[in-house]
């Protein structure tokens, strides 16, 4: 595949792409109103095609409970951005995406969001009423409780992952019961739920921290020095609200650096010139150069609200599908250079595959089921061609390289860890399987994917 297919355009949106005209259950009460239908349906990527054709989409919370109720084996699919099969089920799905309720406490500084809401449509609302969130997902169509699932992250020295904004959460557990927990009353049950990788029940609403709204500006240097990345890596990482770094890991230069920044902290003006060695960029770019950067976010210092600039891609930017597969490892932020250049010993056999590599930091958290749970780190995402068969031969390799640093994967992308080496990669996996046991001892909303990749003994 060429490079030219990462991230099409299009005008239709991912959601609109996955609903069709439904046909309501007979059922006269609305607040018990739901709608099943049957379809084959494939993940954004479109790397995998789901294993049921089954699809609840309840139009109210009673609804999402009687159907949970009802059903022995059921689980939460999102905006199917995960390219692995954690959200697969082989009985029943269950839609949330027309849960759209958003509502902002100004006096408590958070914003409670139901189920079916996404960042793009989360940040223009916050933005409108003067609020910004601390971090963003790098495309706007992605769900928010999604991602908060599976510990997705942003980037920044000090920003921790986008999950990190949760203070409370409810969801409805296997008996149907809803539940709610919250960062302030229920301490650390709270951070075993919050990344709970669908494993617990689903998610009905969040509630998150917010922050006064915010200007920044970004901008791109080209052909980093390696050799100065090494000696300066917290300096580089630091020098913005967020930094990633873009690689094919080819030569001995990083190819760009995005460098986002709060305006308050730095004049509006022309940047500097040079940066460890870098070159400032004349024109904005995509992270594939020889893409054109249309649809990313504006560069060249230009100032502009905080959801217009910390995402890579501009928010009405939403493509159906992606044909690429992706992975991402995280390894102790102490050790990045020596994980950077660990993975640079197998450049040869990278690069038949790779479309572009983005390194990233993301600040500790406390949540039991992330890979940053208590220590800040630093992401190794690659974005890769179609092609599973060569991918599932050099994952591993990836993986031997950085076991020394303990990596762990994302877990929503491809890898190929065990489930006895993921164990014990988390030191609360033994609490978080009680959590589940408490929540949903017959393994309702568990699949064949956890069950073979976490929970296999």
């Amino acid at each position: 595949m060429e490079k030219r297919t990462f991230l099409k355009t299009t005008s239709a949106t991912v959601i609109g792409s996955l609903l069709v005209p439904l046909a309501a259950c007979n059922n006269s009460n609305p607040q018990t109103q739901t709608n099943l239908t049957e379809e084959t349906r494939k993940n954004w990527a479109g790397n995998l095609t789901y294993s049921t054709k089954q699809l609840y989409q309840p139009e109210t919370v009673p609804a999402l409970q009687e159907v949970v109720r009802k059903h022995k084996k059921v689980k939460a699919v999102g905006t199917r951005h995960c390219f692995n099969r954690i959200a697969d089920s082989e009985f029943y799905h269950v839609s949330l995406q027309g849960l759209k309720q958003i509502a902002l406490d100004e006096n408590n500084n958070t914003v409670s969001i139901e189920a079916g809401v996404n960042y793009g449509e989360l940040s223009h609302y916050l933005h409108e009423k003067g609020y910004a969130l601390h971090n963003l997902a790098s495309l706007p169509h992605i769900s928010v409780v999604g991602a908060c699932a599976t510990a997705t992250h942003g980037s920044g020295v000090k920003q921790a992952n986008l999950a990190s904004a949760v203070r409370q959460i409810e969801f409805v557990k296997a008996d149907g019961e809803l539940l709610s927990l919250s960062r302030d009353m229920e301490g650390d049950k709270f951070n075993g739920a919050v990344v709970n990788l669908g494993a617990l029940g689903i998610v009905t609403r969040l509630t998150l921290d917010v922050l006064p709204t915010f200007q920044m500006r970004q901008d791109i240097y080209l052909e980093l020095p390696v050799n100065q990345l090494e000696q300066h890596f917290e300096e580089v990482m630091s020098a913005g609200y967020s930094v990633s770094l873009f690689t094919d890991w080819q030569g001995d230069t990083v190819n760009q650096v995005w460098v986002k920044r709060k305006v308050e902290n730095v004049p509006v003006g022309d940047a500097d010139p040079e940066f460890f060695g870098a070159r400032l960029a004349d024109r904005d770019l995509h992270p594939i150069i020889e893409i054109s950067a249309e649809n990313c976010t504006q560069q060249m210092g230009v100032a502009g609200p905080w959801y217009e600039r910390m995402p890579h891609f501009r928010m009405e930017f939403t493509p159906s599908s992606g044909k690429e597969l992706q992975a991402e490892y995280f390894v102790p932020r102490e050790q990045a250079m020596s994980a950077f250049r660990a993975i640079q010993k197998l450049k040869d056999e990278i690069a038949p595959l790779l479309m572009i590599s983005e390194i990233r930091t993301i600040a500790a958290d406390n949540f039991w089921m992330s890979p940053c749970y208590q220590q800040d780190s630093v992401a190794f995402h690659f974005t890769c061609k179609q092609d599973w068969q060569n991918l599932k031969e050099l994952l591993p390799k990836i993986e031997s390289v950085l076991q020394a640093y303990d990596v762990r994967p994302h877990w929503g992308k491809m890898f190929t860890l065990p489930a006895k080496r993921l164990r014990a990669l988390y030191p609360k996996f033994t609490e978080f399987m009680k959590l589940k046991e408490e929540y949903d001892p017959e393994g309702k909303f568990s699949n064949t994917f956890l069950e073979e990749r976490l929970f296999k003994t």
